[in-house]
């Protein structure tokens, strides 16, 4: 006799029921994992990814490999083609221009949007973070911190639709901003963390317009330094199978 529940449900159907949410943590730490790969540059922009490397590595079957690199296309770290496979984005000196230049308008709203709502509490943590970014030589930590901040610092605008927007232009300059800092070097980086305390200082005010042109500056000026290096663009990593 085929056991059943009080409720009718068999057995198998509660079963799958409990594995399911097992499914979707393995999905999302598979997703998370494969970000983290491409945003510290272990998996270099152009590099085709291979989804059965990732998947031996991770320990997981190709279906959550698939589904987290689509997550990942939707998120402009990605670019698959029918047929073809997966690739890590890559930009062209153009488009990374033209994303900065976009970001120089959204990013001054969203931050303008968040002053009114800011509070004294989340201001502190922005200000611990500038001072844990002066004291760090670690290219990837300064990294983490300048992202952390300046994502962190739009929160409190509450427009999802700017704020997803805003993290993927993040997320495709992602590369070229750690090349870029690698170059200035820690002497270079100066004027970032002045710029950066500068904005505290007008968040605490609640200076939404003085906020506002300063992060702008702060955005237009590094376009400019961007431009000055083109080689930067031209060093992306062979177009090798990636998830090694």
């Amino acid at each position: 006799m085929n056991p059943t529940a009080t409720n009718g449900d068999s057995v198998d159907t509660k079963a799958a029921g409990k594995a399911r949410p097992s499914a979707e943590l393995i999905g999302t730490r598979v997703t998370e994992a494969i970000r983290e790969l491409i945003l510290s540059g272990e998996l270099a922009p152009g590099s085709k990814i291979s989804q059965d490397a990732l998947a031996a590595r991770f320990g997981a079957s190709r279906i959550p490999i698939r589904e987290a690199l689509s997550r990942l296309e939707n998120d402009g770290l990605v670019v698959m083609e029918p047929n073809r496979g997966a690739w890590v984005a890559k930009l062209d000196l153009h488009e990374c221009l033209e994303i900065y230049k976009i970001r120089e308008r959204l990013e001054p709203l969203a931050l303008s949007e968040a002053v009114a709502n800011i509070t004294d509490a989340e201001i502190d943590f922005l200000e611990a973070l500038v001072i844990e970014m002066t004291q760090t030589e670690d290219t990837d930590t300064f990294l983490r911190l300048d992202r952390e901040f300046h994502l962190a610092s739009y929160r409190a605008a509450g427009m999802q639709q700017l704020g997803s927007m805003v993290e993927r232009f993040w997320n495709s300059t992602q590369h070229y901003r750690r090349a870029f800092t690698k170059l200035l070097g820690n002497e270079g980086n100066w004027i970032i963390h002045a710029e950066h305390k500068l904005m505290i200082d007008a968040l605490r005010r609640r200076d939404a317009e003085g906020a506002a042109q300063l992060l702008h500056e702060h955005i237009r000026r590094t376009r400019f330094e961007l431009q000055k290096h083109q080689e930067l663009f031209l060093s992306d990593g062979p177009d090798t199978a990636a998830g090694r």
